[in-house]
């Protein structure tokens, strides 16, 4: 499993956007894509059209600022 930085932008109401930075751990980019919708989608409950994806990047777990993110990457979960 590799981390991923995905920086975007959403809008709740369809109005004003708001600009998010996501660390998400995923097998290839098109997977880490998919589980920024999902987790925007679950936690804020913002539909996909409602969520523009501007980057998305591999990170290392020394770039992470997701405890969750670093856990998994340490190893330590095994």
């Amino acid at each position: 499993m590799k981390a991923f930085r995905v920086h975007g932008e959403y809008s709740p109401r369809g109005k004003r956007w708001f600009k998010f930075s996501k660390d998400v751990i995923a097998e290839s980019e098109k997977d880490a894509l998919e589980r920024v919708y999902s987790v925007m989608g679950s936690k804020h409950g913002i539909k996909r059209r409602l969520i523009k994806i501007k980057a998305i990047k591999e990170i290392g777990m020394e770039e992470s600022e997701d405890p969750v993110v670093k856990y998994y990457l340490s190893g330590r979960n095994e």
